[in-house]
């Protein structure tokens, strides 16, 4: 007897026959979560921690951007963070075109010995359309920028003046872990130009988005492995020494804010007791006169710490200066 085909064999021959005649397997893909291939030849160099240190710091800075293009350019503008990840020098190289213009920033640590270099891109029509306005025009995009765009001589110095606002507010981006300087060397029309760094060396890049107005570019920040094993190094060394040789990372805040502040003076009063007296009484007060505290003789005398009641004690002597001996403690 003859095997009948089913309606999915009919199709699989039908479309083998279209298609040349070879008949493949039908594939399925097992619906899921999409994962990131990992390169185990060139494993990643930092933590998810020290890229957070990285995020924070540069989150810190979008808003300081944010502020200070608004009253650079008297408009309104929107500074995100996008990405912080961690790739080789050539994938940030390759990225740019021949014509891109590069920002070479300085970075002084605090040694002189551990100096370091940044690169900063900021896409043509966003540089373009901040010209503009700094020019007193409107600040629209371009639409005749191409990848091939070179900046004339009057843009490169207008570039770089825009630059420097934006590389000034660096330093207090970083004022939370580090105190570093930024200072611009120089704006560099030809990034292939560029030999500091190798094109297989390890790179952090920061991946900033800038809206303004209608206009929306990016602004991209190199950071080589070099700096970055300089500044995590120095970081490592400001941890408690305790915590470093215990390895656990049990929070020592408090501690360390009483370390600091236990050496403070503060004022420590004793209190007899209170007693209301008419102004006409206090006025014929004479030496010898004795006021009622409305206290019994044996009971306790409150203890203030600055205007809190800390302690519960007894009036006594020592060495024939009034004192008072601490019988309880009240502390809230």
């Amino acid at each position: 007897m003859s095997e009948v085909l089913s309606q999915s064999q009919i199709d699989e021959l039908l479309a083998s026959v279209i298609g040349g005649g070879n008949v493949e397997s039908k594939s399925y893909s097992e619906p899921g979560e999409k994962y990131r291939k990992y390169d185990f030849y060139s494993p990643k160099k930092y933590t998810k921690d020290k890229l957070n240190i990285i995020k924070n710091t540069h989150e810190n800075y979008c808003r300081l951007v944010s502020s200070r293009l608004n009253s650079l350019l008297r408009a309104s503008s929107q500074v995100s963070l996008i990405t912080v990840e961690e790739e080789r020098y050539y994938e940030f190289s390759n990225a740019l075109s021949d014509n891109d213009a590069i920002t070479l920033i300085n970075v002084s640590l605090q040694s002189k010995e551990s100096n370091g270099m940044v690169y900063m891109h900021i896409t043509a029509p966003l540089m373009l359309s901040m010209i503009d306005r700094m020019l007193g025009g409107k600040g629209e995009e371009p639409h005749d920028v191409s990848s091939s765009y070179e900046y004339t001589d009057i843009e490169i110095l207008l570039y770089e003046n825009i630059a420097k606002y934006l590389v000034t507010v660096m330093k207090d981006g970083w004022s939370n872990y580090l105190d570093l300087n930024f200072e611009i060397e120089k704006v560099e029309t030809s990034h292939g130009l560029v030999q500091e760094i190798g094109m297989d060396e390890i790179v952090v890049i920061v991946v900033i988005e800038v809206a303004i107005n209608d206009v929306v570019g990016k602004i991209n920040i190199c950071i080589p492995s070099s700096l970055l094993t300089n500044i995590f190094g120095i970081l490592e060394t400001k941890r408690p020494s305790n915590a470093r040789a215990t390895g656990s990372g049990e929070d020592k805040t408090s501690e360390n804010i009483f370390e600091f502040i236990k050496d403070s003076n503060l004022e420590v009063t004793a209190k007899i007791g209170d007693a209301t007296v008419m102004l006409q009484d206090i006025y014929d007060l004479k030496k010898g006169d004795i006021i009622n505290m409305n206290r019994p003789q044996d009971s306790y005398v409150d203890v203030f710490v600055e205007d809190n009641i800390w302690f519960h004690g007894k009036l006594g002597m020592q060495n024939k200066n009034l004192a008072v001996r601490i019988s309880e403690t009240d502390k809230h």
